[in-house]
This record gives C-alpha cells, structure tokens and sequence, in this order.
C-alpha cells in the first residue's frame, strides 16, 4: 500500500492494483457557496493532478471533497464512486461511469472492494459517506474519515491496517465542531486496532483567509494524540507525511517494529 498526501483531504491511494484518487482539490481556489469573503484556500504551490488514475473516490459534495475546478480537469472517462451527493455533482459534469454509495453498500472494482459507511452529517438530513477500502489480494483493509465523525458500525471491519481521519478538533464557538478528531480518533483507534493512522483536513501547503477563520478554533494535534496513545497503551503508530510524498506504509511500519 501506498499513500501520498496531496494536501488538506486530497490523497492518492494505490492499493488493490487500483490508484485511487480521494476527494481531490488540486487546482484553483476552494470556495464554499461563491463566497471567497467568508472562507478561501489558497495553494502557496501547485501539485500536479496524479497521472493513470483507475478511480476517483469522494467522500461528500462539498467543495473541499468534490471541487469542481479539479474535477474538470480530470478525464470525465474516469469510473468515479461517491456519495449519492457527491455523484450529483459529477454527473452535472459530465462524468459517466458514476456509480452513488449509499450506507451499507459496496462495490468491487479488480482487486479493490469499498464498503460505504456513515460519515459527517451535513445539516439535519444529511450524513455522507466514510470508507473501507479493502484490497482483495492480501485483505488489507484502510478506513478513511475527513471529519471524524464514525459509526459504531465500523467495528464489524476491525482490525483495520490503516486509518485516515483527523487527530484535532475545529470548533466555531457556540455552533459546535467542524471537525472533531482528538478524542474520536482515539475511540476509533480502540475499536479498529489500526496498524497506523494518518492525519488529514489539516493544512499543507496551503493558505486560508475569509472572517470564518476568526471564529475557529483548533484543539489537540500530534503531540496531545501520541501521548494520550502511550497512555491507553495503544500501539497504533502515528505517521505524518509531508506533502506530495509517496509513502510505502508496510516498509514505514517494518522499520518501526
């Protein structure tokens, strides 16, 4: 298995000799509603859009998750699996092989089966999707979350080998979080028993303005997450890789112990 970064919730995964691209923003600004005044992610430097892409995976319809500027520079012949709101949002596109997830169901493309599970609520009628990814070969198994919302029902897939989530909390005072990972990353950490765990909507190579980042506030990080692992007595290895780099988990993992 290998994982490559592309910055906030954008990853390249090869597993099940499938290159998975995830919820890509790769060029142009990330807006939310048209309105750059309350929130805007700016890249400080480009990165490349991955070459022979198998499939293209989204999360959610959101900008951050299914970016419409990238995504038309995509090839449209591309097979893209996503949330019934993601798929919408391809399909307005142009996209033509799109297949919608909803919870509880799964796919298999070659050696790769991915299971959609609950995500993040978007609103009060909403939830989208989070993943198992499983590759049929060696039954690895990667579990991928951008807000750190995670359904008890995951535990029917423990143990996991790899878990994508984020490890901190963004909250907006007196609305609640928008992202919560320090402690629910940890819960899931229990309940999956990961091999290892990568943290990700957080940052990279990336610069944000707007009035909302005025309000948000971070708690917890890396330093708060391994201590309170050594603490439960977790061996789940934390791994951070810097942007664009590609990472060979199982020989990081072997190094380590």
């Amino acid at each position: 298995m290998h994982l490559t970064w592309l910055d906030s919730n954008s990853w390249l995964i090869e597993m099940g000799n499938q290159k998975i691209l995830l919820d890509p923003w790769l060029v142009g600004p990330l807006v939310f509603g048209n309105l750059p005044w309350l929130f805007k992610g700016t890249r400080t430097i480009e990165k490349p859009i991955p070459s022979a892409i198998d499939l293209i995976l989204l999360s959610q319809g959101l900008e951050d998750h299914a970016h419409p500027a990238t995504l038309q520079q995509l090839d449209h012949q591309i097979p893209v699996i996503g949330s019934p709101n993601a798929a919408k949002v391809v399909q307005q596109l142009g996209f033509t092989q799109v297949t919608a997830l909803s919870h509880g169901d799964s796919t298999t493309i070659g050696d790769l089966t991915i299971h959609a599970v609950p995500g993040s609520p978007i609103g009060p009628l909403l939830t989208e999707n989070g993943y198992v990814l499983i590759d049929q070969t060696n039954q690895t198994k990667l579990y991928y979350e951008p807000h750190g919302n995670h359904s008890p029902t995951l535990r029917q897939f423990a143990p996991v080998d790899v878990v994508i989530t984020p490890i901190l909390d963004l909250e907006i005072p007196f609305v609640g979080s928008v992202i919560k990972g320090s402690q629910s990353a940890i819960e899931l950490v229990e309940w999956l028993q990961p091999r290892a765990i990568l943290p990700t909507a957080a940052g990279g190579d990336i610069e944000f303005a707007g009035v909302l980042l005025s309000v948000l506030r971070a708690k917890g990080g890396s330093a708060e997450f391994q201590q309170e692992l050594a603490r439960r007595q977790l061996k789940t290895q934390l791994l951070e890789p810097k942007p664009a780099e590609r990472l060979n988990v199982n020989d990081v993992l072997a190094a380590v112990g």
